[in-house]
């Protein structure tokens, strides 16, 4: 049906930097609204970066100017830039799209998730 594969996660030295990325491929008719989330143990996932299709994205506090997140929607990939990163960030990274399938059903898709792990 459709696939979010996520790609770019390691390990990674605190004030470094990681570049994810997340192709949705399989019966899609349009992409709306993409975005990475992430999950450390024992939290609760939490929005990372969001970006609509036509560009316009939004961060949280905590990432903002960090972070940057983009798309291409020829390929239907959404990119995470991630900038002076810190342990505060170790986590499994989740890219979800907001898409409609050929079916012309529209739901949430999820990657299976990309560890992320900043050393101190």
């Amino acid at each position: 049906q459709v696939q979010l594969v996520e790609s770019g996660g390691g390990l990674v030295q605190s004030g470094g930097s990681l570049r994810l990325s997340c192709a949705a491929s399989g019966r899609i008719f349009s992409i709306n609204t993409m975005a990475w989330y992430r999950q450390a143990p024992g939290t609760q996932r939490e929005l990372v970066a969001s970006i609509t299709a036509g560009g316009s994205a939004n961060y949280p506090d905590s990432v903002k100017g960090r972070f940057t997140i983009s798309r291409d929607n020829a390929k239907n990939t959404v990119y995470l830039q991630m900038n002076s990163l810190n342990p505060e960030d170790t986590a499994v990274y989740y890219c979800n799209a907001n898409l409609m399938t050929l079916s012309f059903r529209r739901s949430d898709y999820w990657g299976q998730g990309t560890q992320v792990t900043v050393s101190s």
